[in-house]
């Protein structure tokens, strides 16, 4: 009778579809997503990001958070979206990019969300005007589509290089 309800337990685990959960958050109208595994904290833009000479044209500059420097990189920019003022619920994403921390300025977070893997499909080429190579895939979730960003991508390794060089540059 044991291994019965060994073996039970075992096709539950089985049936169990893997969650993927992510942190929501909107550039203009569109609603795109990370892996909540790659962001660290969620922070209002309430202090001033102090600009870095010669730093590429989507990155704002850095901030001091607890003693640490930050670079600070417009998605809009970075995606060659519209970009709409720096507004009230405007928030830095503090994510982890090739052991680095980047703060990713999005114009609101609408919440963290667990998905099943299997919503998740391949992106298309091109995709709400972001270039497909910064794209983790996009999910279905309801009647919605969310656009997942593979924050690997979108710094190339020359770009982080920059933005590593940026934020020791203001030590």
């Amino acid at each position: 009778m044991d291994e019965n309800i060994k073996e039970k337990r075992r096709e539950k685990e089985e049936t169990r579809e893997e969650l993927l959960q992510l942190v929501l958050f909107k550039l203009g109208e569109e609603e795109f997503g990370v892996n909540i595994l790659q962001a660290r904290e969620i922070e209002k833009l309430d202090q001033g990001v102090t600009r870095v000479p010669k730093a590429p044209p989507f990155v704002e500059g850095v901030i001091n958070l607890r003693g640490e420097i930050i670079p600070i990189v417009d998605l809009r920019k970075r995606f060659g979206l519209t970009l709409p003022p720096i507004g009230y619920d405007s928030r830095v994403i503090i994510v982890e990019v090739r052991g680095a921390l980047v703060g990713m300025l999005v114009d609101a977070v609408v919440e963290v969300l667990r998905i099943p893997v299997s919503a998740v499909e391949p992106a298309p080429p091109i995709t709400k005007g972001v270039d497909a190579q910064y794209l983790a895939g996009v999910a279905k979730v309801g009647d919605r589509l969310i656009v997942l960003l593979n924050l690997d991508k979108a710094l190339s390794p020359e770009e982080s290089q920059e933005l590593a060089e940026a934020e020791l540059g203001d030590k």
